[in-house]
Order: structure tokens, then sequence, then C-alpha cells
């Protein structure tokens, strides 16, 4: 598995995230965002997923200095771990990083190859999502790509209905509609929606770049899921990817050990991995530090405020 360019380390995903309202610089060939520490004129900055040979450490210290930021945080860098690359890349942030005290990005998840025929792929499902896919179209379950914005509000609908159910964090709705904005007239960022009748009862939204299909957001109805609308939808994201040309299925997020089932990703880790992907876990998060001082205090704070968050969930 070779360490490729991430659809967030990309000049689109910057050009998203500055319309968002947080500023992304570029530095070489990596983009980071900027993040101010509050009641300080001091930022932190955040590089998920970076492709660490890509880094320019002397040109970056610059970069981070000019841009008044006390340090920058590599979350969950795109190596798998035991890869062939994974070695040279340990070594090279800890040559110039410490390990990141916390990570933000997933750093597990579910990937497909789809570099098999469709037949292949439909035999590699788990039995049991082979039966409700077949049986959700055989009741009358279609899927749907989104054209408009209306279409959109279906999706957040779900998304956000899903998020109280489960009792994670979401960001603001505003967050996501940018995305779609902006990706999907470039061809980065698609719905798919599962219909009964009319009524749209499941939605994922996917983003696709360097032949890789991502599935990092979707939600679905409390209602009908006797319909296994997300079976459908899954295997649909497969046969689209491979219509894209997509080489592999990045399903974006999963719990570290599939043998842990009370962790609370487990389920959604399991229902993944029936579409016949492998669990896969990248390294770890690294932070480059330009202002120790500074940094120490940031972290000490933000460590207390993500106790309170968890608290209050």
């Amino acid at each position: 598995m070779q360490t490729t360019s991430h659809i967030v380390q990309t000049q689109e995903w910057a050009e998203f995230k500055t319309a968002y309202g947080t500023e992304t610089v570029q530095c070489g060939e990596i983009f980071y965002s900027k993040h101010q520490i509050p009641f300080s004129p001091y930022y932190v900055a955040y590089c998920p997923k970076v492709n660490p040979f890509s880094i320019d450490w002397d040109r970056l210290k610059k970069s981070l200095k000019n841009e008044s930021c006390v340090s920058i945080n590599f979350d969950v860098p795109n190596v798998v771990k035991d890869s062939p690359q994974a070695k040279n890349a340990e070594t090279i942030f800890q040559n110039h990083c410490i390990k990141s005290p916390k990570e933000t990005f997933a750093s597990s998840t579910v990937i497909l190859n789809l570099n098999k025929t469709e037949d292949e792929l439909l035999t590699n499902l788990h039995s049991k999502h082979r039966y409700n896919m077949k049986l959700a179209q055989k009741n009358g379950v279609i899927i749907e790509k989104a054209k408009n914005l209306s279409d959109f509000e279906t999706f957040f609908e779900f998304l956000y209905a899903t998020s109280l159910r489960q009792k994670y964090y979401i960001h603001p709705k505003h967050y996501y509609q940018k995305i779609w904005e902006i990706l999907s007239p470039k061809g980065m960022c698609h719905i798919l929606t599962a219909k009964f009748n009319g009524e749209a009862l499941s939605s994922w939204m996917l983003f696709s770049y360097n032949n890789v299909l991502y599935y990092p957001y979707g939600g679905s109805a409390d209602k009908l899921q006797n319909l296994f609308p997300s079976n459908l939808l899954g295997w649909e994201a497969i046969k689209f990817g491979k219509e894209l040309g997509c080489t592999s299925f990045d399903m974006w997020g999963a719990c570290r050990d599939i043998n842990d089932q009370t962790d609370p990703w487990w389920g959604f880790t399991n229902f993944k991995l029936k579409f016949g992907g492998q669990l896969v876990e990248f390294m770890d998060s690294y932070d480059f530090v330009v202002n120790a001082k500074i940094y120490k205090m940031f972290n000490l704070a933000n460590n207390l405020r993500w106790k309170i968050l968890k608290l209050i969930r």
C-alpha cells in the first residue's frame, strides 16, 4: 500500500476550508489550517493525513513562524502501520517531532480493494450483507444520486438525526454544505440516497480523489430499516466507485480492535467490514513544536476542554 495524497491534503480541500472560514496555508506540497489559541496572538496549525515524504522541514518551520503558529499537528499521517513506508516515515517524524497527545482523525479505517470484478466484489460481501442488499432491491428500494441543494438537505437531515440518536458530535450544517457546494462541481463530492416509494431512508456523502473513494459521512431514518437501505447503499457505493475508476474504497473511520465489542465504534466497524474490506491502522500522530512554552500551556488547556466535553456529551 503506497503512500499517496489524501483528499484533505489538496488545493480543493484548502479552498473549501478557506470558504468555511478556516484560514489555510500551503507550504510546499502540504496544506495546514490555522486555529487561534483563545486570548492570545498565537495559533496552532493542523495538518491531517499528510504524506511525510512531502514535508520540507526548513520551509515549514519558517512558514509556521511567519504565521505565528506555536506548533503543527500531523494528525494520523497517511501511512499504514507495518507498510513498507512505515519505518522510514517514523524515522522522519522522530527526527523532527514529538508524539501528539491526541488524535482527531480516526487512526483506523476499513479499506476495500476495488481492483476486482463486480462479481468478485459481490461474492466477497458477507453473506448477511449480500442477502439484505438483495432483499432491499427486491422490496423496491432504489438509490439516487444527489443533484441539487434539496438533495443535500435530505442528507444533512439524516446525518443530524443519526448524530443525536448515537450521541456523537458533528460539524455545523454550514460545514457540510460548503463541502457540497465547492467539491461537488469539481466531481469530488457525491451524495447517494436510498429511497422507498419516493421516501428517503438513508443517505451517504462520498468523496473521490486520486483513484480513491471515501465514505466520511452518512445517516439514516429511524424507520423502515427492516428494508436494509444502508446495505444497498454500500453496495451501490462500491459500484459507483468502480464507475469513477477508483481502485480502493476508504471507509474513513473504524475501531482499532474488532474483537473489542465494548468499543462505541464496534457496530459501524463491523457493518463496514462486511462489505469485504480490511481493517487497517495508520501511524501515530506527531507534533512539530516551534514554541515549546506556549505549546505546553495550550495542551494543558485543550486537555481540560476535551474532558469537559466528554462529561456533557
